[in-house]
């Protein structure tokens, strides 16, 4: 990308919240890194952020007002980010938030209320009507709408193809305002050579045998991930499958006692958030995320890197790229049956590592800058072209 008069591109990222151990964060993170490595003057606006990279050159707007609950949180976010811009000047804006008046929209948390419909279909009376009345669920319904019918949004980034036949059906988005660029994965550091080095160690450290059949679960918010559907599925194995769940959730507690009254206690462990997830990874036979909702989580990218073999939803967009008994197993949603039955035949295929991993090559974080570099280029090209073509009056 060519620097404006002798000077780097200004792009501006926007995401509120920090958690280490979600995908959306390290999604930002590595994109951070990517494209500071291409010269583009990146400007992150948050609440709160921490960059592992001490060579990455990043300049961050605090955007942290007061707030109670999340409702507040967000409108006073959004607010703030929307004065901040009005304040600062970059060529581009580009938002990992439903605010309506950016440039691009990355749709990292999918379509809100396509998640509320999947929920809704499976809840009580009560679940629906609670929804429908609840203030934080109609703010964000009602953002969505803003975000996507705001004049100043020329793209929106959607990582699967799944998220961006959502978008298009719901708000009628022209086909060529959405880019499909999935995530992007260090395929240095999350290879078959790592998962085969660290298994020994990895199994020692979690307290598993050598012969164990080893599911992992990786990702927060344990109840749109499947988490218990997975647990009624392990609980009809009649071996002695082990489970890991790494991630954190509110609601702990309450999965905790599923798994007590399922008899699974000797078989889940329940690690919390893990900085280096290549250790779950080399620990385990296959990767399970039977998601309810999941427009593209990146554990499925680098268990799949590594060698992992990974169960997923029809609702992830990660089935994408998977294909049945090469690289893993698709199956429907909530179907706790059918889940049981893929990670009975999961456990009993052996799986090639080469075939395994060969199948996200093209997703390396490489190309996923490329990618976005190359979007931004075009947008740019665009405005420029705008600002030199002279607005003719009409006769």
């Amino acid at each position: 990308m060519s620097a404006r008069r002798g000077t780097a591109h200004r792009v501006a990222l926007i995401r509120q919240r920090y958690n280490p151990y979600g995908g959306a964060e390290r999604f930002v993170q590595r994109a951070l890194d990517a494209l500071t490595r291409e010269g583009i003057e990146v400007t992150l606006l948050c609440r709160r952020w921490s960059t592992p990279d001490r060579n990455t050159v990043l300049r961050t707007l605090m955007v942290n007002p007061f707030f109670i609950g999340r409702l507040w949180r967000d409108i006073g976010f959004a607010r703030g980010v929307q004065q901040a811009l009005k304040q600062h000047a970059f060529d581009l804006v580009q938002s990992h938030e439903r605010i309506p008046g950016c440039t691009i929209y990355r749709a990292g948390d999918g379509v809100h209320r396509q998640w509320l419909a999947h929920r809704a279909a499976a809840a009580g009376w009560w679940r629906r009507l609670g929804d429908a009345l609840n203030p934080w669920h109609r703010y964000i319904c009602a953002q969505e709408k803003a975000l996507f019918e705001h004049p100043q949004l020329r793209a929106v980034i959607c990582n699967s193809q799944m998220v961006a036949k959502e978008i298009h059906r719901a708000f009628n988005l022209p086909a060529a305002r959405l880019h499909v660029i999935y995530n992007g994965v260090d395929l240095s550091a999350f290879h078959p050579q790592v998962r085969a080095q660290r298994r020994q160690a990895a199994r020692q450290q979690f307290s598993l045998s050598s012969t164990d059949t080893v599911f992992a679960f990786v990702g927060s918010g344990f109840a749109r991930k499947g988490l218990k559907e997975l647990l009624h599925a392990l609980a009809l194995h009649s071996d002695s499958s082990q489970l890991l769940v790494a991630g954190t959730d509110r609601h702990q507690r309450r999965f905790a006692t599923q798994v007590s009254a399922l008899g699974l206690r000797d078989r889940v462990h329940f690690l919390g958030g893990v900085d280096e997830v290549q250790a779950i990874y080399a620990a385990a036979d296959v990767l399970v995320l039977p998601t309810h909702y999941d427009p593209f989580p990146n554990v499925v990218l680098e268990a799949l890197a590594m060698g992992l073999p990974a169960i997923v939803s029809d609702q992830c967009g990660a089935a994408e790229v998977i294909m049945s008994e090469k690289n893993g197993l698709i199956v429907p949603a909530r179907d706790v049956n059918a889940l049981a039955v893929a990670m009975q035949r999961a456990s009993q295929i052996t799986w090639s590592s080469e075939t395994v991993r060969a199948s996200v090559l093209e997703f390396g974080i490489e190309s996923m800058a490329e990618k976005m570099h190359a979007l931004y280029q075009t947008l740019l090209n665009e405005q420029t072209l705008r600002i030199q073509t002279p607005q003719v009056a009409p006769v």
